[in-house]
């Protein structure tokens, strides 16, 4: 079969024929009907080297954004319909300690020893004609479109737990939330904070493209540059931002949140950049919170699936044959996509 693979370090991941893969127990064989290309990525083929954790080393295959249908059923597996279709939850963790217990394998403790990070990150992924992934990663899509799905694995997980952590922020009457950066988390966080809070959404971006984009799904916005910081008190009347969630996490877009987080508020950084920002007891809002999140649980997926099966999500994606797949992340990298590039290797 094809697939797009991460060959070396600070080189461009390669398109090529591999051994079809053979679930082993407890896993499954999925055919792959999409599979979303990621900053993630780039960052792993461009910036990470040979001194990052072992468990991300060369050669794999990429993507941590699946979904597709089952295929094949490895030993042991029951309770799956061939042929039905999931998404696929990345993290893989050791299984065994108390954040993967509770289903966060994200947060595993162990993650510095186990053999790989997730699925597409040190783990043969999803960006091929077939996957296999253990059995218990797999969630249902129902009659719902699997290759538009695709990118809720991590495009839709990660705002919906970030949403989730600041949830008391704006539990309430006449809350607001900003969003800063409007990709594509940033676009899906829009319409989560718009599902689940009856806050006031106020987004933030330096393109006017995504901005439209962001004002199309309800949020008032608020162009980068001067003024910009002042302009969002202006819409709090004054009070601050209840909840911010940075999808960016430079050190301007940090300080941003921190600077118009109001008093009680939740700031909550989710893009990696890593930005940096001083802290001081003077010039913080009293009783505000600043965390940093990482994707999300296999209980949130099934949630994020729910809100995709009753429309509530709708991730923007430009699809791409597998032969068109370096096109795609080319275009990722240079910031030419509009939507999520999903990879559609059975056309």
């Amino acid at each position: 079969m094809r697939a797009v693979v991460f060959e070396q370090f600070q080189q461009f991941p390669v398109l090529k024929e591999v051994e079809r893969p053979v679930p082993a127990a407890g896993e499954v064989l999925l055919r792959v009907a999409g599979a979303g290309a990621c900053h993630s990525d780039v960052s792993v083929y461009r910036e990470f080297t040979a001194e990052h954790p072992g468990n991300i080393q060369p050669s794999f295959v990429l993507g941590h954004e699946t979904a597709g249908w089952v295929e094949e059923l490895g030993p042991g597996v029951t309770g799956v319909e061939p042929g039905s279709a999931h998404l696929v939850y990345g993290p893989t963790g050791c299984g065994r300690c108390r954040q993967c217990v509770q289903g966060r394998e994200n947060y595993c403790e162990n993650a510095a020893t186990n053999p790989a990070l997730a699925i597409g990150l040190g783990r043969d992924g999803g960006m091929a004609e077939y996957v296999c992934v253990p059995a218990r990663n797999l969630v249902p899509l129902g009659e719902a479109d699997p290759v538009a799905a695709a990118p809720l694995a991590d495009a839709a997980l990660t705002p919906y737990h970030a949403v989730r952590l600041a949830e008391s922020s704006l539990s309430g009457g006449g809350k607001t939330a900003l969003v800063i950066g409007l990709g594509g988390l940033g676009q899906i966080a829009v319409q989560i904070l718009t599902a689940l809070t009856g806050a006031a959404i106020i987004a933030t971006d330096l393109k006017p493209e995504a901005m439209e984009q962001a004002e199309a799904r309800g949020a008032v916005t608020v162009p980068g540059g001067e003024g910009q910081a002042e302009r969002i008190r202006e819409l709090t009347g004054g009070h601050g931002v209840d909840a911010v969630f940075d999808f960016v996490g430079a050190a301007p877009t940090v300080e941003l949140a921190r600077s118009v987080a109001g008093i009680g508020g939740t700031v909550v950084i989710v893009g990696i950049a890593g930005g940096t920002v001083e802290w001081n007891f003077y010039t913080a809002a009293y009783e505000s919170a600043l965390m940093s999140t990482y994707w999300g649980s296999i209980a949130d997926l099934h949630e994020v699936a729910a809100m995709y099966r009753a429309g509530q999500i709708v991730p923007d994606v430009e699809t791409f044959t597998l032969d068109e797949a370096p096109e795609a992340y080319r275009r990722l990298e240079a910031g030419e996509l509009s939507a999520r590039a999903v990879v559609v290797p059975h056309g």
